[in-house]
């Protein structure tokens, strides 16, 4: 049988032989000021050799989450081929928090900002929550841009997060211009921003407002033994949303029995992608 190459696509990358750890690519932001690692999992046939293009989801905290990407947990027959593309920052230990605080929480919370100053040891001014609305303009004009460029992708796109990343994610969502249609709201720390962000997302769930959006697949889970507030608030937004029953929103929820705030995620992972693409 004859492939027949299209040259564009003839000018993609072809998927790095993986070495340890390390990054696919390291992007330099120019919008947030900071470096950020890449790194990838493509689908067993994925070649520059044939027009196929993929879907992809975009996980933040790629760094740590990236050796579940190709782990037992996940069963890649049940799910459609899919680019899985990590984002996270370059700099690690407090570094690393302190970028994810400021870069996933939607609002500024000064209260916030000093609880976790004074619990990692750092001087005043140095965490500054309420991010979002630029870190997401990051993804959008560089991150995406670049993988677009680079990999076989389509404009069918995801965005899944755990703990602050979750908030992100829901973030995303709530605030939906169709650019991701999947969504994966893991162990979201809702607690962060609960006066300024939760209840009034709450408020719009049960508006009964239409919600014009393109079809869209949602899956939100915790852990059952994390903390109650986690839990509760995971619960309360999940329920509203399923009670909105929005025409274009295809949504899930689960809680994983007996799991923590670090052992879920592999199984949120692999229920989010189950969930979102599943076949």
């Amino acid at each position: 049988m004859l492939i027949f190459c299209n040259p564009l696509f003839s000018q993609k990358l072809e998927p790095k032989e993986r070495i340890g750890n390390n990054p696919d690519h390291i992007i330099n932001s120019k919008i947030m000021e900071k470096e950020y690692l890449i790194h990838m999992s493509f689908p067993k046939n994925y070649s520059t050799k044939d027009t196929i293009t993929y879907p992809v989801l975009y996980v933040l905290d790629g760094k740590s989450t990236y050796r579940y990407f190709n782990s037992s947990n996940i069963d890649f027959e049940k799910i459609e081929d899919v680019i899985l593309v990590g984002i996270s920052h370059k700099v690690n230990g407090i570094e690393s928090r302190i970028n994810r605080f400021n870069d996933y929480t939607p609002y500024r919370d000064t209260l916030t900002d000093r609880k976790f100053e004074k619990k990692f040891g750092v001087e005043k001014g140095t965490i500054t929550t309420g991010g979002a609305v630029k870190f997401l303009e990051c993804i959008k004009k560089e991150i995406v841009p670049f993988i677009d460029e680079h990999y076989k992708t389509n404009f069918d796109r995801g965005i899944s997060g755990h703990s602050l990343g979750g908030l992100f994610t829901a973030y995303c969502f709530l605030n939906s211009d169709n650019y991701f249609t999947r969504f994966g709201i893991n162990s979201p720390s809702f607690q962060m921003n609960e006066k300024i962000f939760l209840e009034p997302a709450i408020v719009k769930l049960t508006s009964n407002e239409t919600w014009n959006i393109e079809p869209t697949k949602v899956y939100i889970s915790t852990g059952e033994n994390e903390s109650p507030m986690m839990v509760s608030n995971m619960i309360k937004f999940s329920l509203y949303l399923k009670k909105s029953n929005y025409e274009n929103v295809d949504m899930n929820w689960r809680i994983y029995r007996n799991e923590s705030h670090t052992s879920v995620i592999p199984f949120s992972l692999n229920g989010t992608l189950t969930t979102l693409y599943g076949k």
